[in-house]
């Protein structure tokens, strides 16, 4: 979900002018006689979007054209406009002048209209939406509803309904309602439309797919949010996201505006001395909150939660369908990769569609070639757009161009470059288990019953033997093998460099934490596991989805898993690349840093049911199998691979008392115990590796 400005809880609706009917306006509107002059570098004051002061739901549009304004709105066509004294325009040949004579001041004071100052002013949408604006739009932004100025109650994340019953409303039938008033409001409209937004406004992207209207012809969820609590915004896999759920809850449910509150202090500090998340919202009202209360009543996924999830509503491609996000998405990762998987088994003419870029959450509106340190040698950003985004939109509305994207485009960070595949994950990948050996090293062999005793280890992509260092590989289904660790939840692994500011505040490192170098993050602690390769000495590529079969035990009744896959750099850097435009070392000058390229949470008690929790049994090896998710990388020769695991990632994630208790949420100071956590050597992460 971003929040930037109001753009927060929008959807863009792009309605495909008829420049023809337009041409022709303009040439029945021929100025009317007038002595009095504007200077041509007077005129860019006039531009931008308006209201009507009697109406402040019905928006205005004033802009420049060859030194000439014009003006549009819902109650009128476009009209060009003739100056007619000091800071007086009148439209020319209006059909009814006293609707538009009015005095059009570059201050902003405007008889009858009041400037709007948003994101969405004709600057503004050219520099969000440069290749779209070059290809002829209507573009129309709206809230949804009970959001600023939009009339109801707003519910966040409100739960899709039956489309047979009239009387019932959900962001689905909402914009079939709005497409029907633009199509027959609206002039100059072709009757084919077109739906985009990114996080929540990407969930109404792809809401508007749900039972369309015939006249939306092309949808494109980005980063859409599709459930909240299997792995987007507010849990993933059962554990709740702390930090970002107060945050987001506070800046959301406190006023009908943007609200988001500033923390004085290191958010690590204010969750830790609060001791629980129930009693840190309830400092911050938090807890009286709509969502603040659906997270303390409804911490399993109950009908509360799943009933808000719009995967079991994605059984048809009603419309084509372009899906969009990123593989460092700190916030809706799971959302456009899981409605890809669950549309394309209804998808037999070929119109879904997947985009993964190496992206944070929404960085493809913007023009970088970089996320923090990471570089990609190109704007990755643009190449979208112009590659893929716009001809998208074009051949759908305009039925112009060339689209020619089959199924799936992902760009390969590591060799960074576009790739495209027919299927998602690609059928040419090849699943293999890479396992974590009870003496820190990774093997693509299940390791021996007993200890080897040969001089050779495993090469890391075929599981031959190969002549170098020995490596011990111990039986990995008895009990004494294993890797230790201590879990204490009173001095939880913070999951991002600390300080650690409020989610949306200025200066925050939010948007990057997922590409933070985890070496210096973990420095001097002991409460991990950590495994890796010896050094590459050649390219090894994934593209697919990275999954996590982990075998553990817990001194304790109850704890949370994390996995992190990580590229680690050489010790010696070899390249020259300066530092980033703030003046940081660049990742490839840094030694040995650790780039996370796939990491997930999974929290153990709901490891047989997301529905019925249930306590572990202490000191006995269970299985936890969950995704990482999507990846397209290619660990470079020289470079190591590296797993870690973890059971704290504060305070993004709540702290797991590590003893069993109904509501983690509730837990008391005296539920929390240190726990002992054993790693099994039988545990792998399932890779899929390119031939």
């Amino acid at each position: 979900m971003i929040p930037i400005s109001n753009r927060l809880i929008r959807t863009a609706l792009l309605v495909l002018c008829a420049v023809a009917s337009a041409a022709a306006t303009r040439a029945q509107n021929s100025p009317a006689p007038t002595n009095y002059q504007v200077s041509a570098q007077k005129l860019p004051a006039y531009v931008g979007q308006y209201q009507y002061d009697d109406n402040p739901y019905l928006p205005v549009s004033i802009s420049l054209l060859n030194d000439k304004l014009y003006i549009e709105s819902a109650r009128a066509p476009r009209q060009e406009l003739a100056p007619s004294g000091p800071d007086t325009f009148v439209p020319v040949n209006s059909p009814n002048p006293a609707i538009f004579k009015f005095i059009l001041a570059p201050d902003g004071k405007v008889s009858g209209l009041t400037r709007i100052v948003d994101d969405y002013d004709s600057d503004g949408i050219n520099g969000r939406y440069p290749e779209l604006v070059h290809d002829g739009y209507i573009f129309v932004f709206e809230d949804i509803r009970g959001r600023y100025k939009s009339e109801g109650t707003f519910v966040m994340s409100r739960a899709m309904v039956d489309h047979g019953n009239p009387k019932l409303i959900d962001e689905s039938t909402d914009t079939y309602d709005t497409v029907a008033w633009l199509i027959k409001n609206i002039p100059n409209n072709n009757g084919r439309v077109g739906v985009l937004g990114i996080s929540y406004p990407g969930f109404l992207a792809q809401a508007a797919g749900i039972d369309p209207h015939p006249a939306v012809k092309a949808i494109s969820p980005q980063a859409p949010m599709i459930d909240v609590w299997m792995g987007d915004d507010f849990f993933h896999n059962g554990a709740f996201r702390q930090s970002y759920g107060y945050d987001y809850t506070m800046g959301m449910e406190s006023s009908k505006e943007n609200a988001f509150g500033k923390l004085d202090e290191d958010a690590y500090d204010y969750f830790l001395n609060a001791g629980s998340f129930a009693a840190a919202a309830k400092q911050g009202g938090v807890d009286k909150m709509p969502t603040g209360i659906g997270f303390l009543k409804n911490p399993e996924y109950d009908d509360f939660w799943r009933s808000r999830g719009v995967e079991w509503h994605l059984n048809r491609v009603a419309v084509p369908t372009l899906l969009v996000g990123g593989f460092w998405d700190q916030e809706d990762m799971y959302g456009p990769q899981e409605a890809y998987e669950k549309l394309e088994p209804h998808d037999s003419a070929k119109e879904n569609f997947l985009i993964i870029g190496p992206w944070n959450h929404g960085q493809w509106g913007s023009t970088t070639n970089h996320l923090g340190e990471i570089y990609f040698g190109e704007p990755t950003t643009d190449e979208f757009r112009a590659r893929y985004e716009a001809p998208f939109f074009n051949h759908y509305l305009h039925e112009q161009g060339t689209f020619s994207l089959q199924d799936t485009a992902a760009f390969e960070s590591g060799t960074n470059k576009w790739k495209e595949y027919s299927y998602w994950p690609p059928l040419e990948s090849q699943v293999r288990s890479l396992y974590l050996a009870a003496n820190g090293t990774l093997l693509f062999d299940l390791p021996s019953p007993a200890p080897t005793t040969g001089s050779g280890q495993h090469d890391i992509v075929t599981g031959t033997a190969q002549s170098g260092v020995h490596a011990r590989t111990d039986a990995a289904d008895s009990p004494q093998y294993f890797t230790e660790y201590v879990s204490d939840p009173a001095k939880p692994i913070p999951y991002r460099h600390r300080p650690i500011q409020a989610t949306y505040s200025d200066g925050s490192k939010w948007y990057t934490w997922m590409v933070e170098d985890q070496k210096t993050l973990l420095a001097g602690r002991n409460d991990y596991a950590s495994w890796s390769t010896p050094v590459l000495d050649h390219d090894v590529t994934i593209a697919g989805n990275v999954i996590a079969d982990l075998y553990a035990s817990t001194s304790g009744t109850d704890s949370d898993w994390v996995v992190k896959l990580i590229d680690e750099y050489p010790a010696a850097p070899t390249t020259t690349t300066a530092t980033t435009p703030d003046g940081v070392a660049t990742a490839d000058t840094t030694p040995s840093y650790q780039l996370i390229i796939n990491a997930e949470i999974f929290r153990g008690r709901y490891r047989t049911s997301f529905e019925h929790p249930e306590a572990i049994p202490a000191n006995t090896i269970e299985e936890y199998k969950w995704s990482l998710h999507a990846a397209d990388h290619t660990f470079l020769k020289g470079h190591k691979i590296v797993v870690q695991v973890q059971s704290t990632w504060f305070p993004l994630y709540d702290r797991n008392p590590q003893t069993f208790v109904p509501n983690i949420m509730l837990a008391k100071p005296e539920d929390f115990h240190v726990a002992t956590q054993r790693i099994s050597a039988k545990s792998h992460i399932i890779l899929p590796l390119l031939p």
